[in-house]
């Protein structure tokens, strides 16, 4: 029997396991921590942040300035309690980091705060602290370091997360997956979901490993509550190179003063909005694929190149480094992008200390959804609401059992029978698990990514009413189709699968639970607002509502 179970191996998982490890050495009855995490090259979307984390730390910053600007992005759709809450905790959060030596870059000159910070969109203040280009992977090291040598800490690797056990209405472990596809639980008193967001339900996605959502997958299963799944980031600036990987890059190039452009030269974000290229993410995206659309382009172009080629080494070495392996030297030429997913707003119904609605069952970070974020995640906040949740949730595990607050009142949204129906297909699990193997691997490979272009198509930066029943129609079509097996495909059912096999499936049947539930929150807005633009209802509702969606259990 695991103490705390903690799925995740990155920012926010990494920062709990520490957290709760010093808390509970403290506390008269000690209890055990393991940490379930990914290989060391899938270790989630935290290794590739690059901008940073923002924070209140400039004295000529303040905390009320953060806040409005974090409200603002959020499109009126932002719980201010959880927006003070991580403002608020946002300096000791990062004193912690610096305590336990994260390389952050320090200021030049006469400086009033000694490492240096850099400004993004929706910041009206310098408060983007980093290291260099390759925050992310700065930080990772330096978790994963503390973690690996801590002496209470367990740390399981290569063991892949299938479904939440619960035994009367209380989760009581994971089941979990090892390499040969055999499928054991693991006992646990308390189970911590830091599986990241679900940019991988979408075809093109700013990390090389994004996940599909199998956090929110698996407590939608169980009997959680997930809020706010239409708002789905995607980041303007992703590296345009169709034969290569995806590259984020960085907003932190246009908060130094990159330019989008047309291949023409026109610079053409005066044409959108007043804040140019330092408008929220929502924004900009839209007005690449309005150019990319008009003009019939392939992508735009973000030029750095007037900042220098001793500057851009200096604040952008990774990128720089990056790029002119690709055959781009963005000190003398502009660098081609387009939008693609990056990030989840909505996820599990989560308090500020990541307990969900279904007792023993939390969540933080991107996974979760405490109201931060509201229609739009401002840039560098999302690191942030990791360090700040995680630390939070380690004190509140450390604590005395108490019953769950999700902090806001839980509405189900009202939903038409046929979608009322597909949920309860979706709840059978069991039925779901057995249609995804009875593919055989090409197969499931090759669904995950019809999925994954359906996703993009039908409920992308721009989505309709009735692309999106489309897309409903296509999984419901999907689940009530037999597997077609060929001949030799027989005794390969039969055997355990392996391991290549079991990413390819497992991913499968996650993502035909979280997107289907994706598509129902995003058809039930009628309103467009932040990250959910629909083009039957262009305009937002007078008031700003979450939407809460929960399988029958």
């Amino acid at each position: 029997m695991h103490d705390v179970l903690i799925v995740g191996g990155g920012a926010a998982g990494l920062t709990l396991a520490l957290s709760l490890a010093d808390n509970l050495s403290k506390a008269p009855t000690r209890r055990r921590v393991t940490l379930l995490r990914p290989a060391r090259e899938a270790q989630g979307a935290s290794r590739w942040a690059q901008g940073g984390i923002a924070a209140v730390l400039a004295p000529e910053d303040d905390v009320e300035s953060h806040v409005a600007d974090t409200l603002i992005a959020g499109d009126g759709l932002c719980n201010e309690r959880a927006v003070r809450f991580t403002v608020s905790h946002s300096r000791e959060a990062i004193e912690w980091l610096i305590a336990l030596g994260v390389p952050f870059t320090p200021a030049e000159g006469d400086a009033s705060y000694p490492y240096h910070l850099t400004r993004e969109g929706g910041h009206g203040r310098r408060r983007i602290i980093h290291a260099a280009d390759a925050t992310g992977r700065a930080l990772l090291d330096t978790l994963s370091a503390h973690v690996e040598a801590h002496p209470a800490i367990q740390v399981l690797d290569d063991l892949l997360a299938v479904d939440i056990a619960v035994t009367n209405q209380r989760v009581d472990g994971l089941w979990v997956m090892d390499g040969t596809g055999e499928r054991y639980p693991l006992r646990a008193r308390d189970l911590v979901l830091a599986t990241g967001g679900a940019s991988g339900l979408f075809t093109h996605a700013t990390s090389p490993s994004a996940s599909v959502g199998d956090g929110m997958a698996m407590a939608a299963r169980a009997g959680a509550s997930l809020m706010n799944l239409e708002f789905q980031q995607f980041h303007p600036t992703c590296l345009y190179d169709p034969r290569g990987t995806p590259f984020l890059i960085s907003e932190a190039v246009r908060g130094e003063g990159g330019l989008l452009m047309r291949p023409d030269g026109h610079r053409f974000m005066f044409d959108y909005d007043p804040r140019l290229e330092l408008a929220p993410r929502d924004v900009v995206a839209r007005a690449i694929l309005a150019e990319m659309r008009t003009h019939d382009l392939a992508h735009v172009n973000l030029d750095i190149s007037a900042l220098g080629a001793e500057a851009i080494h200096h604040h952008f070495p990774t990128i720089a480094e990056h790029c002119l392996a690709r055959g781009i030297d963005i000190t003398r030429a502009p660098i081609p992008v387009v939008p693609a997913a990056h990030y989840s707003c909505g996820g599990i119904a989560t308090g500020l200390d990541g307990a969900s609605d279904l007792e023993g069952l939390w969540a933080i970070g991107e996974v979760a959804c405490t109201g931060l974020h509201g229609a739009n995640r401002m840039a560098s906040n999302s690191l942030l609401e990791c360090l700040v949740q995680a630390r939070a949730c380690g004190e509140a595990l450390g604590m005395p059992r108490k019953r769950i607050d999700v902090a806001r009142a839980i509405t189900l949204i009202a939903l038409p029978s046929a979608q009322v129906h597909l949920l309860q297909q979706l709840a059978d699990h069991h039925a779901v698990w057995q249609h995804v193997i009875g593919l055989n691997t090409d197969q499931a490979r090759e669904r995950l990514d019809a999925l994954r272009q359906l996703m993009s198509l039908r409920a992308g930066i721009e989505r309709s009413q009735r692309g999106l029943e489309t897309a409903l129609q296509q999984i419901v079509d999907w689940l009530t189709q037999a597997p077609h097996r060929c001949e030799e495909d027989v005794s390969e059912a039969r055997e355990p699968l392996q391991h290549a096999a079991s990413l390819n499936h497992l991913s499968l049947y996650q993502a035909l639970t979280l997107a289907p539930l994706l598509l129902i929150s995003a058809h039930q807005r009628r309103e467009s607002r932040g990250l959910h633009f629909v083009r039957d209802y262009p305009t937002p509702a007078p008031r700003a509502h979450d939407s809460v969606i929960r399988l029958p259990v």
